[in-house]
């Protein structure tokens, strides 16, 4: 694998030297620049409408994707995708070093002055270690991806599958590049008679723990959903305290019961989930006054190997009415005790445990206020019309919904909001599967054989990632839970379900080594990253590929 190292390396070093930070022109311009390096290989000389750079679908930016095809000559259904990112985050956690965020020479030089753990002084110091914003997550990825078309391209004779790589943006947003991609491949493969049998990621890959020496190559890919509490209360003055429910009380019986609880991780296979964690919450009261809080919003990322939505929804729903079945103990306990101390009568608190999904909401309010329909149609015109991010404008329409409800005790209501990232679940059922496992198992034994690296295959790759939308649950209970639940939908967010669909394939990650992602000392490790995981890359390539793989 020598013969490819100075070449990745070179290149991750001239992708890092361009600024490409989600949302911003960089990415067009990272998208030009692989499109041009592509551009002057032999075979799409010879082959110029099989490399193109893509406009976004609906993209305010402007931003483009590009799509490099190798056809094998042996006409063939069978296609596997290469795919990686081009976008980074920003650089603004560099403080006064962020001018050289993307200049790996000049930044290691620059960090040695600054003063950090024994652990990053030493990779500092270290020529195994290079550090930039992106090189990373994902630039040493992608150069690697971009030395494997070359490759191949040279050998489409002897291929039995085609090749298709696409680079695309806004992976460290809303995944539009890959969405977008993903409506084309779809519209492409039906059109050409492909069979998607494998996608084939270089997204970044590290330790799971203090310590971890391994590299792991990941078959299959966790899922991320949204989901969300609006909790109403029962406002009062602060001076007759218990004749309210405060939703702050409630609110933190919810977050104590779902926040990092691990009888909520997601097992398959031995793999177990991060639990869920918060990642909001706020009281919803606008302005100060002695009135006590009446509706909180809370919403967690919640990470899935094998659950559906419908699954995750009952489990969360549970879970709520468990806590409002211990606020309202503890609010009749607490006035009891208040009484006694205060002597005066105490008269159990009139409170009853009501949760509910958005869709059982919904469906009360419309059947007493049919109305309902063409007040949020009208609210959400308005809402488009102004720049709101996708889980207050979520909000906003339970809120309404709620608002027209005939009932006004406290209550929780669970629903979905932006964005959802469905897990690939790859258990070597179907053919495309098990012809994926036999591929990558094979790589990583001839690797072990060359190289002296503890390598370990896992299943799901445990970062949220592009590889969600090659493929989407076809259980329709699952989507229709989510789409009923997901206020958003269609009306501000939607995935292009049926495209996905019919792309549908298991996937792997098969990332460079490093450190500290999205951090200031983002840094990759230089050995690994340029040999043993282009090695793995190349021979999982040629597997699923080549017969004869003597080149």
């Amino acid at each position: 694998m020598d013969k490819y190292s100075k070449t990745i390396k070179n290149l991750a070093l001239d992708l890092t030297r361009i600024p490409s930070v989600v949302g911003t022109d960089g990415e067009i311009q990272m998208a030009k620049k692989i499109y041009d390096n592509l551009s002057r290989l032999r075979y799409f000389k010879a082959n110029p409408e099989k490399l193109k750079l893509v406009d976004l679908k609906n993209d305010s930016l402007g931003r483009k994707y590009v799509m490099a095809i190798i056809e094998a000559e042996n006409k063939t259904s069978d296609t596997v995708l290469l795919l990686g990112h081009i976008d980074t985050v920003g650089a603004m956690d560099y403080g006064d070093l962020r001018d050289f965020a993307t200049v790996p020479e000049t930044l290691k030089e620059k960090l040695k002055d600054k003063d950090f753990s024994s652990e990053i002084q030493e990779d500092i110091n270290s020529d195994n270690w290079t550090f930039g914003r992106g090189i990373f997550d994902m630039k040493m990825g992608v150069a690697a991806l971009m030395v494997m078309i070359k490759e191949f391209s040279k050998h489409c004779h002897e291929m039995q599958a085609n090749l298709v790589f696409i680079a695309v943006p806004d992976e460290e947003g809303n995944s539009a590049g890959m969405l977008s991609a993903a409506q084309d491949l779809a519209v492409i493969g039906e059109a050409r008679g492909w069979q998607f049998i494998a996608a084939i990621d270089t997204d970044y890959m590290t330790g799971l723990y203090f310590g971890d020496d391994k590299k792991y190559v990941y078959i299959g890919t966790v899922g991320k959903l949204l989901p969300c509490f609006y909790i109403y209360g029962k406002e009062t003055h602060v001076g007759e305290a218990f004749h309210g429910l405060d939703a702050n009380l409630l609110a933190s019986e919810i977050m104590k019961l779902v926040d990092l609880n691990h009888e909520l991780c997601d097992i398959a296979d031995g793999e177990v989930t991060l639990p869920p964690i918060s990642l909001y919450q706020r009281d919803l009261k606008t302005e100060y006054s002695v009135q006590t809080v009446n509706a909180v919003n809370i919403y967690f990322n919640y990470a899935t190997h094998i659950s559906t939505t419908d699954i995750v929804l009952e489990k969360l729903k549970a879970k709520a009415v468990e806590a409002f079945d211990n606020t309202i103990e503890r609010l009749n306990q607490g006035y009891k005790r208040f009484c006694e101390m205060s002597n005066i009568p105490y008269n159990k608190l009139p409170w009853q445990t009501k949760v509910l999904t958005f869709e059982e909401l919904y469906r009360r309010v419309k059947d007493e206020r049919p109305e309902i329909e063409e007040s949020i149609n009208r609210m959400v015109e308005d809402m488009l019309r102004q720049n709101i991010d996708d889980r207050e404008f979520t909000l906003r329409i339970v809120q309404e919904v709620h608002r027209y409800y005939s009932d006004k005790s406290p209550l929780v209501v669970l629903y979905y909001a932006p964005p959802y990232y469905p897990h690939n679940f790859v258990k070597g059922e179907s053919e495309t599967e098990k012809r994926l496992l036999s591929a990558v198992e094979a790589a990583v034994n001839d690797a072990k054989g060359v190289y002296d690296y503890n390598i370990v295959i896992k299943k799901f790759y445990p970062y949220i990632s592009d590889l969600s939308y090659c493929s989407v649950p076809r259980g329709e209970e699952s989507l229709s839970k989510l789409i009923k639940n997901m206020p958003a939908w269609p009306k501000k967010y939607s995935l292009p379900v049926e495209a996905i669909q019919k792309i549908s394939m298991p996937v792997v990650n098969i990332g460079p080594y490093g450190k500290d992602a999205h951090k200031l000392t983002e840094r990759v490790s230089m050995p690994y990253s340029l040999d043993a995981m282009p090695f793995i890359l190349k021979k999982t390539i040629e597997n699923l590929l080549i017969q004869n793989q003597d080149f």
